[in-house]
């Protein structure tokens, strides 16, 4: 057997990737993704007059009616939706191929907190999504709708306007419920320390409800329903930070305790 043959050999024993195995790697992971996302959206273009039915039904019951002022819009806007919708249904594909990609150069208990924190941002994206769906897109909807009480101005949107809408706060909501999940792992990693999060609390509710004036229309209910989610997370990932910090200090004095015993027996084993 040859020096290079032997050198390959020691490095599939040790688990080690040179830059070349890492490329070819990450050439093989992209290419599945990009297939299984085309493949999605294709697919899911020809759904997209159902998607935007349901989308538009919800609107139309608070008593706005939709248009498309170009002649191309209407066709535009179906194939935004599939790219959107081919992402997120490929999200799992993405996640998994991601997970495949960086999990050779984890450890044990760094390969369990990644694979948790992949999954439960999922989990929680799709949480989010769903409830600026049913309970934000609607009250915010019917917000602007109350402002002309008298009715006198018909509420006329495009369907680009109306679908940019709906697909910003489906998708600012679905990062915002990522807030536990990011900080779970950040306390586990050990990059973020839970004095800083509770000195830091008013701090943090000024920038919350500055963020929710930046990313929201110009109005207080849109704000205060981007905000109070915010801030319900915030202390929710606190509370997360405290219990994980609680146990990790179980752990190293347990661990101190073991390696304490093992010096005793070790003086015991001297002694005779």
């Amino acid at each position: 057997m040859n020096k290079k043959a032997v050198k390959k050999k020691d490095k599939e024993l040790s688990g080690e990737m040179g830059i070349i195995e890492h490329l070819s790697e990450l050439r093989k992971r992209i290419f599945v993704i990009v297939v299984v996302f085309l493949t999605v959206t294709v697919i899911g273009f020809n759904f997209c007059d159902d998607l935007v039915a349901l989308l538009v039904k919800k609107a139309n019951g608070i008593g706005y009616e939709m248009i498309y002022i170009s002649p191309g819009e209407l066709f535009t806007q179906y194939i935004r939706l599939a790219v959107v919708g081919g992402i997120v249904l490929s999200s799992p594909v993405i996640l998994f191929e991601t997970w495949l990609f960086v999990k050779p150069a984890l450890m044990k208990n760094e390969k369990t907190i990644v694979f948790l924190a992949l999954m439960a941002g999922l989990l929680c994206f799709v949480l989010g999504a769903l409830f600026a769906y049913f309970i934000v897109v609607p009250i915010t909807l019917t917000f602007f709708m109350s402002v002309d009480s008298h009715q006198s101005v018909q509420a006329t949107i495009s369907i680009q306007n109306y679908l940019s809408f709906v697909l910003t706060t489906l998708i600012t909501f679905g990062t915002i419920f990522e807030m536990p999940v990011v900080t779970i792992l950040l306390s586990e990693l050990g990059l973020l320390k839970t004095e800083w999060l509770t000195k830091s609390r008013k701090v943090v509710v000024v920038v919350i409800f500055i963020i929710a004036a930046i990313i929201t229309p110009p109005d207080v209910v849109s704000q205060i329903l981007v905000a109070i989610p915010m801030l319900l997370l915030f202390e929710v990932s606190v509370m997360l930070s405290k219990i994980i910090r609680r146990k990790k200090k179980s752990r190293e004095n347990d661990e101190d305790m073991d390696d304490m015993d093992d010096m005793d027996d070790m003086d015991e084993e001297e002694a005779d």
